[in-house]
């Protein structure tokens, strides 16, 4: 009885320790080469496959407050910033979700893209890339409360 106890308790702390390590939630974005906060994505997930829209920026009070994608192509071209979703289609892969795009906003251009939650959720890994995986960059966004 003890052992069936032992089994079912570390089972159901497995399960709660998963679900703190969704990549659903709210995510800081760091800049790659300032290391300065950049902006907050919101993460959901829609009919099993995950997206991300910006939330908010981190702007200096001289910077259009409000920015357009005017370096973007197709429909988000010359469209705000700040509401534009731009994770898209990424399905779960294992401990990764892969398979669907990011869009960066700074010069307008899509990747494939692959994220997965790092450091026991405190991290979201989030990968760019061209073609092959190899061929790409990684920033770590951090939960954001």
């Amino acid at each position: 009885m003890k052992f069936t106890l032992s089994i079912l308790i570390l089972l159901v702390g497995a399960g709660l320790f998963a679900q703190d390590l969704s990549p659903v939630g709210k995510w800081k974005t760091i800049d790659d080469e300032t290391g300065e906060a950049k902006s907050i994505i919101s993460v959901w997930q829609q009919e099993g496959k995950l997206f991300g829209t910006i939330e908010s920026l981190f702007l200096e009070p001289d910077e259009d407050q409000n920015p357009l994608c005017d370096e973007c192509k197709g429909d988000f071209y010359n469209k705000p910033v700040i509401g534009m979703t731009i994770l898209n289609n990424l399905e779960q892969d294992g401990n990764e979700w892969n398979g669907g795009t990011i869009v960066d906003t700074d010069n307008g251009k899509t990747y494939k893209c692959k994220i997965e939650v790092v450091e026991n959720g405190s991290k979201l890994k989030v990968r760019g890339f061209i073609g092959i995986s190899l061929l790409g960059r990684t920033q770590y966004w951090l939960k954001y409360e």
